[in-house]
């Protein structure tokens, strides 16, 4: 009686190889896509966590904080300061946050701002994936590479629906 060999023969290897390769390639995409939702989000609830201290100080103190570069210097009016400093917002710990947070989800600093003026508005961007203030669209976008702002308690540019 011959003995029968026990084992997978190479077809049957190589269709589990492809089934393997074709679930692949449908799902990487799909995580990377999630993966960058998440950075988004994480953005969007840092800029929120952030506001929520800026505005506690404000009420405090009838004023924002300063956007202060890390030379020390005042921001003029408009112009945003990239928060890159760990003596960032120095003024809301730990009385308002305890860490404030200063990166957003692509770990690139966020951009602050108040007016100089009369210190009654203020205002946080983040560049997106890209790291580069494009430009205030107002509304919805549909890109990981669009900013996100952030100005006097509501957001004025966020991601909404698919991104690309």
């Amino acid at each position: 009686m011959k003995k029968r060999e026990s084992g997978f023969t190479l077809i049957e290897l190589l269709i589990v190889i492809a089934i393997i390769g074709i679930l692949a390639a449908i799902a990487i995409p799909n995580l990377l896509n999630a993966v960058q939702r998440g950075k988004q989000k994480r953005t969007m609830s840092d800029m929120r966590t952030l506001a929520t201290a800026i505005e506690a100080y404000a009420v405090d103190n009838n004023l924002y904080p300063p956007a202060s570069c890390p030379t020390g210097t005042w921001a003029a009016s408009n112009t945003p300061v990239v928060l890159g400093s760990t003596s960032s917002f120095s003024l809301l710990s730990p009385t308002y946050v305890a860490q404030p947070p200063t990166k957003d989800g692509w770990q690139n600093f966020f951009y602050y701002t108040v007016d100089a003026a009369a210190g009654q508005h203020y205002a946080l961007a983040s560049g997106g994936r890209n790291f580069v203030l494009d430009g205030l669209n107002c509304g919805t976008t549909t890109n990981f590479n669009d900013d996100i702002y952030y100005s006097d308690g509501t957001f004025l540019q966020w991601p909404e629906g698919a991104q690309n």
